[in-house]
């Protein structure tokens, strides 16, 4: 082959190549599918943040309400099995661990009629809160990057977020959370 040849077989390929990894990475980095499998939120809350939602009775409660206590906050819905199912765990929990200074708080992402029935049937030892349209981005932002239910995140006494868990919470991994975020070490 002549020279002039292999200098432009080579530049071509060269362009092509590089055109190719440039377009591919903005593909990649622009794909909401890509974009939901790999967690690239710098915009991730590492402390309590500041929230208002209103209770079933439509008092307004500040997230600033258990200051000093370890906060486990559970996102659930009335219409979602496996959080209806872990349930029960949850209240046991509350009941022996509410004078360790431990609180549990539900967010329900659902309607106040819906969750107020539901608690006729099924009555919650701990507060029971109403998501508003912020509380999804927030849930997002404190590490629910599918935006499913359950979603259960545990902050320690000084605010700070140490555990959290998309899906099911299992009896054993919510003590040893519970554990470590009541003696300081975390984990996320």
């Amino acid at each position: 082959m002549r020279p002039v040849k292999v200098v432009l077989v080579t530049v071509l390929a060269g362009t092509i190549s590089i055109g190719a990894a440039i377009f591919g990475q903005r593909w990649i980095g622009e794909s909401p599918l890509i974009e939901n499998l790999t967690d690239r939120n710098t915009d991730r809350l590492e402390t309590l943040p500041d929230f208002r939602l209103l209770d079933l009775d439509g008092r307004e409660v500040t997230s600033n309400a258990w200051a000093g206590k370890t906060l486990i906050l559970h996102f659930w819905a009335t219409w979602c099995p496996s959080c209806i199912s872990e349930m029960p765990m949850l209240i046991r929990a509350q009941e022996a661990l509410r004078e360790s200074g431990v609180q549990f708080v539900g967010i329900a992402v659902d309607s106040v009629e819906d969750v107020k029935d539901f608690v006729v049937d099924h009555p919650i030892n701990y507060p029971v809160l109403i998501a508003d349209s912020e509380v999804i981005a927030l849930s997002k932002r404190l590490g629910n990057r599918l935006e499913v239910l359950p979603f259960t995140v545990i902050f320690d006494a000084r605010g700070r977020r140490v555990y959290s868990q998309i899906g099911d919470l299992q009896a054993e991994a919510l003590r040893a959370e519970v554990d470590r975020a009541t003696s300081g070490k975390t984990r996320l």
